[in-house]
């Protein structure tokens, strides 16, 4: 009985500006109409999987839910508080498990590009799994590149290798080395094994961790879809990786072979090698008009982009960000993020275009105490019951119906009628229709932020949150 574990908790920000830690790239369609998350549970279909569990951070929860609802794939959903790192999340998982899975853990943000030869190297490691060992899976190197850490195969162990040793990230002339000798695999992140055999390693290896989350699980509430570890006593959890914690020590470690078409999209070149090019190596996303260019990877979210003479370059444009890389640098988006965080600018957290679990908004213009909002709500969904201190705001319906609560009145609104809302009167939002509701929002005050918000009632369970 094989339980699936998804990872999704990264931030991905090495892909802003389009990954953004609000919104980070396991919640993004990349490469196909399904985002990272869905095809990474699509590509289970191959296998005989009994259960899947999510986790992820509590921030991310509505992309998780409406992502996996879409694909009517929903499963268990455990709710980091805070990321810890791998070991913490799997711990979580194994501990909540039911009569003893082997559990197949996979990160929600990695390609696969042929799926049936995963599920041969899945299917391959069930054996090893099955007597006892610690699976992990090592893609054969096509390569000397320095982005990946590398695992060093010991004698041979069933369909495997016993695990002679990991590597971190090697220079190139290393990398080189590993290449040349065929004894090296790149560590893919992914693993199988029997869940009470992880917690054995783990309580030898890091009982601190075990303890810590053994003591969020007991404290643990249900809420909706979701599973709420204790925020306190998680948060005091140390972070580390699976690998570090336990893969790297136990003396049942063994690596199975997967040549499937890995890719962990780890940067804007690595997105590139594993997008569909044209004839001349480029690889367009949207409005794009190249003349005499080449390898490079152009993206344009709105916006027509023309490019005229360049080569290997990386260029993505957002509603609220252009960025420009040589796909050599790419690794360089760190820097400006970081940048970004210490200036303190939205840029480096939330697109323009914010996604929530009744629908989005697009801050479309603002200035000094106004801000204009187009305002997209799901058929059937509904906002928060809510106030604001510090603004106004004046509802103009584009398209669909509105049925609007304003103060002691509830009324409907259709296309190009408005209503006003005062500073501090109680409201919602709901869209009866069968089809989006689509209105522009003029906010008007002395203090704007999303923070300003005091929510009575929510569908969603956001009672305690301070978002829309």
């Amino acid at each position: 009985m094989i339980s699936a574990v998804i990872l999704a908790g990264g931030a991905g920000t090495r892909l802003w500006p389009l990954s953004r830690s609000a919104h980070p790239k396991q919640f993004l369609s990349l490469l196909s109409q399904e985002t990272m998350l869905q095809a990474t549970v699509e590509r289970l279909s191959g296998l005989d999987i009994h259960s899947s569990v999510t986790i992820c951070n509590e921030e991310h929860r509505f992309f998780v839910a409406e992502q996996l609802r879409d694909i009517g794939k929903l499963g268990q959903i455990i709710l980091e508080p805070k990321g810890r790192n791998t070991a913490p999340a799997i711990a979580l998982a194994a501990l909540l498990s039911k009569d003893d899975p082997l559990l197949l853990i996979l990160s929600a943000d990695h390609v696969i590009q042929d799926e049936a030869a995963f599920s041969r190297s899945v299917s391959a490691a069930i054996p090893l799994a099955e007597s006892g060992k610690l699976v992990t899976f090592g893609v054969s190197p096509t390569g000397p590149l320095t982005g990946y850490g590398y695992i060093k195969r010991g004698e041979k162990q069933g369909l495997g290798y016993c695990v002679d040793r990991f590597v971190e990230k090697p220079s190139a002339e290393v990398a080189l080395e590993y290449l040349n000798s065929g004894k090296y695999f790149w560590n893919s992140g992914m693993f199988l094994f029997r869940a009470s055999r992880y917690l054995e390693e783990l309580k030898k290896y890091r009982p601190d961790i075990l303890e810590i989350c053994e003591l969020s699980i007991l404290a643990a509430e249900v809420d909706l879809d979701f599973i709420r570890v204790d925020r306190e006593i998680f948060e005091s959890c140390p972070s580390e990786s699976v690998d570090y914690a336990v893969m790297e020590h136990t003396s049942d470690g063994v690596v199975v072979p997967i040549d499937a078409g890995w890719n962990d999209i780890g940067s804007w070149s690595s997105l590139w090698e594993a997008s569909s090019k044209d004839s001349k190596g480029n690889a367009v996303i949207g409005d794009v008009i190249l003349h005499n260019s080449n390898n490079s990877y152009v993206r344009t979210d709105g916006k027509l982009v023309a490019v005229i003479g360049v080569e290997d370059l990386v260029i993505v444009s957002t509603k609220d960000v252009l960025m420009v890389a040589h796909k050599n640098s790419v690794q360089d988006v760190k820097v400006i993020v970081e940048h970004l965080k210490g200036a303190s600018r939205s840029e480096g957290k939330i697109h323009r275009e914010v996604y929530r679990p009744w629908g989005k908004y697009d801050s479309i213009d603002s200035g000094d105490r106004y801000q204009v909002k187009r305002i997209t709500v799901r058929p059937g969904a509904k906002l928060s019951v809510q106030k604001h201190y510090h603004r106004a705001e004046h509802w103009v319906v584009v398209s669909g119906i509105a049925k609007v609560t304003n103060g002691e009145k509830t009324f409907l609104l259709s296309e190009n009628e408005s209503t006003y809302i005062p500073l501090g009167t109680v409201h919602a939002l709901e869209n009866p229709g069968e089809i989006s509701l689509e209105l522009i929002e003029i906010q008007s005050g002395d203090y704007l932020g999303e923070d300003d918000i005091v929510r009575f009632e929510d569908i969603y369970g956001r009672v305690s949150d301070q978002i829309k």
